[in-house]
């Protein structure tokens, strides 16, 4: 489907018509959360009828790769092969460490992870993330869970593939023919979840490529004006929601410089909908209740997650 052609001054001057700084008030940080009334989780608490739960977290990606410099250490601190302690029980304990952000941990963004020039969302100056944390706009606005709607809208499905290559771009176009398809529409405070088939295209490959090389399916910038209109809570992608190259001059991630910093909301990075996506077409239901409780990280830039669709 044909894709309008968008230079960087095209998108800032888009940026200028999607911002949400004020909108709930000017010293405010949850931005697009507020979406997310109490009518809108009692509501999407009530499309739970069966009880089933979902998960779409991809596992803690603990070897390194080409799309996982960074990855997660998992160290045993005791374990079944090791010396017993001299007091206390026996028993098994491990640490973790995780740097969140990337290609291969499922993820929120908090919205002081991208700045727009001098500011963050709000016009918050980007001073205020220290090299001791974020002191405004951090992780902590998702701090006592956020429940709502979720809307997957399967792309790859649209197209009758199992996947979409690296670098297609998804337009306007495609999402309004994916809600006609599914029979659901993308409505004020909902959790838009962007599926591409890639994890059906990881299982093919073995893992083995490169974002950088190839590039990521994902939005093109075109859309941005029609998440706005729609008033999306958040916005989730087995990609970054990004599509890599973004096919903006000046731009790496377009998606991500706007939808953060401007409209304020929270992106969920590396998603693994595979499992999703069957469960949607096994009962021809794309919408669900969808429940993430990121970690209580004070000062945090992002958190792991693991987001559970419940029908």
């Amino acid at each position: 489907m044909a894709i309008t052609e968008l230079g960087e001054a095209d998108v800032r001057a888009m940026a200028a018509q999607v911002r949400n700084w004020g909108r709930w008030g000017a010293d405010e940080e949850r931005g697009a959360l507020n979406l997310i009334t109490a009518e809108c989780r009692a509501a999407a608490a009530a499309l739970i009828v069966e009880g089933e739960s979902v998960s779409c977290a991809r596992p803690l990606p603990t070897r390194p790769g080409p799309n996982n410099p960074n990855p997660v250490q998992h160290y045993m601190v005791a374990a079944g092969d090791l010396p017993e302690p001299p007091l206390g029980p026996a028993g098994a304990m491990d640490y973790f460490g995780i740097a969140p952000h990337g290609m291969a941990t499922t993820h929120i963004d908090a919205l002081c992870h991208i700045f727009a020039g001098e500011k963050m969302f709000n016009g918050y100056a980007k001073s205020e993330v220290r090299s001791d944390g974020a002191q405004k706009l951090s992780i902590m606005a998702g701090k006592d869970g956020i429940v709502g709607r979720g809307v997957l809208l399967d792309i790859a499905r649209l197209r009758g593939v199992d996947w979409l290559e690296p670098g297609t771009a998804i337009g306007i176009a495609d999402l309004e023919a994916a809600e006609a398809a599914q029979g659901v529409r993308v409505g004020s405070g909902d959790i838009l979840l962007i599926g591409t088939g890639r994890d059906a295209r990881e299982v093919d490959q073995g893992g083995a490529w490169s974002h950088r090389v190839e590039g990521l399916a994902g939005l093109h910038a075109e859309t941005l004006p029609w998440l706005h209109a729609r008033d999306i809570s958040m916005l989730g992608c087995d990609g970054v929601s990004d599509v890599l190259p973004s096919g903006v001059a000046g731009m790496g991630l377009p998606m991500h410089e706007v939808t953060i910093p401007w409209m304020g909301v929270h992106l969920i990075d590396n998603m693994q909908l595979d499992r999703l996506s069957a469960a949607c077409r096994a009962r021809e239901q794309y919408a669900f209740c969808l429940v993430l409780a990121p970690l209580r990280l004070e000062r945090g830039t992002a958190s792991p997650v693991n987001p559970l669709a419940i029908f």
